[in-house]
């Protein structure tokens, strides 16, 4: 049965099918569509149905908000009395009539009727016809690169590039109009694929493979993908390449070396693998709050593994709440990789500004301050713990730390710029500029600004 074939309809094409099928998933069940895109349910896809199927579902996730106004302005009924399937039917065909130029308006619109007739929504039939052929006779394309210089307020950059207005509120607070603006755009745009090369023999595995790779930003074992396809090659499945994102490896890096480290919120893994990589001898444990993601990420490292460089099946994988750590010994160095809001990964995961709320922030912050004190009470004398996340908000980040050390003597946090500088002189840190990867004494990645996603980072170390 081909993906999305359930009730299928003869004149819905399987991508159209499939990226309807993503997205209504991604808002029934809070899946995340990065997941779904690559799960094996649409692996027999041609890569042209596949490149659709990503572009739809990505582009709708990211431009909903601009989609739903344009529906909006040509619907007789208001958008919260309509079915979810009828809304994503509708979307879908809006984003093709204003961002994919070679799609027939005619063709868009065909196929969205379809969806709904598929989704058993044939009832709707008329009204999504009559929304669509209006719109189709006023598809202007929207350009975000002409307009950027016009914007001079937090609701003009929200509302032209699709972003809730309180997100870039506080965008515009923290980081200034200018930065806002970049980030906003940065979130719209497809990030490139960076990826860590593992083993010496990766760049010719992947030149093998007509993969072509241009050097990291940031790091000197990355590489950033400018033409092909990592997925279904050599260099993926045995692990000699791995997908991760430059900000991600870097939060790695900084760790430094040890001989008893302590991953606190290891899964999915990429961190905890840059970790093994780094210290080939250490005893590493990995803690993993949630069984079935424990299992995915023992899954992941053994399939990464081989005889020639096992520290990867030699981690030690723990299911168990950050929180409330079950051992027994202090470790040289900790990572606490702590669940957040994901503000600095939206180019990757779009779905989450939909999906986030003011409320959540102070959620995730209780949570975060839990592991983070919990991490602390496990530092050996003299030993480093970094405390980082993917988020944007200062009540994840410096917030955190600052009520973690707040009347504790025997912490003190240590300037990420100077560690920057030794992995520069090290030859690993190749970005021309490392006080520009910083706030303060944080690491402090800003999309837009550098060519990765949102990271910060804290160097805590016990005395």
């Amino acid at each position: 049965m081909k993906p999305g074939s359930q009730h299928a309809h003869a004149s819905v094409s399987t991508a159209r099918a499939a990226a309807f099928d993503i997205v209504l998933r991604v808002e029934r069940e809070s899946s995340f569509a990065s997941e779904l895109l690559h799960s094996e349910t649409y692996d027999r896809l041609s890569l042209a149905d596949h490149a659709l199927m990503t572009e739809l579902v990505m582009g709708v996730l990211r431009w909903r908000s601009g989609l739903d106004c344009a529906i909006a302005a040509s619907s007789s009924q208001p958008l919260s009395k309509l079915d979810i399937e009828v809304l994503i039917a509708l979307r879908l065909a809006v984003y093709q009539l204003r961002w994919l130029d070679r799609i027939p308006p005619r063709a868009a619109i065909h196929e969205s009727v379809e969806l709904v007739k598929r989704a058993r929504k044939r009832s709707a039939v008329p009204f999504v016809n009559a929304v669509l052929r209006k719109l189709a006779d006023n598809s202007l394309q929207l350009n975000i690169a002409e307009s950027a210089a016009a914007w001079i307020t937090a609701g003009e950059i929200a509302s032209a590039t699709a972003h809730p207005l309180w997100l870039v509120e506080r965008w515009v607070e923290s980081y200034g109009l200018e930065a806002a603006s970049k980030i906003c755009e940065y979130d719209q745009s497809v990030p490139i694929a960076a990826i860590r090369l593992r083993r010496p023999d990766a760049k010719r595995q992947l030149r093998d493979a007509r993969i072509e790779v241009e050097c990291g930003a940031l790091l000197a074992s990355a590489g950033r993908i400018t033409r092909g396809k990592l997925s279904g090659t050599a260099a993926s499945s045995t692990g000699s390449v791995v997908i991760q994102d430059e900000a991600s490896q870097l939060v790695a890096a900084l760790l430094g070396g040890g001989e008893t480290i302590l991953d606190c919120c290891a899964a999915p893994g990429g961190k905890t693998a840059v970790i093994a990589d780094r210290n080939l001898s250490a005893n590493i444990t990995a803690v993993e709050l949630h069984p079935h993601r424990a299992r995915l990420l023992r899954d992941m490292l053994r399939a990464h593994s081989r005889e020639d460089d096992g520290p990867l099946s030699k981690v030690r994988i723990v299911a168990g709440d950050a929180r409330h750590l079950p051992f027994a010994t202090t470790f040289e160095r900790i990572l606490a990789d702590v669940p957040c809001s994901g503000t600095g990964t939206l180019a990757r995961n779009p779905e989450i500004k939909w999906r986030l709320r003011r409320e959540d922030i102070a959620d995730l912050q209780a949570r975060q301050l839990a592991i983070l004190r919990s991490a602390m009470s496990y530092v050996a004398v003299g030993g480093r713990l970094v405390y980082s996340t993917c988020s944007l908000e200062r009540e994840e980040n410096e917030d955190v730390v600052e009520r973690a050390l707040q009347g504790n003597s025997s912490f003190r946090v240590i300037d990420c710029g100077r560690e920057l500088e030794q992995l520069q002189r090290a030859q690993e840190l190749v970005w021309p500029d490392p006080t520009s990867l910083t706030r303060g004494p944080f690491l402090r990645t800003i999309p837009g600004i550098q060519p990765c996603d949102g990271f910060f980072a804290a160097i805590i170390v016990r005395i």
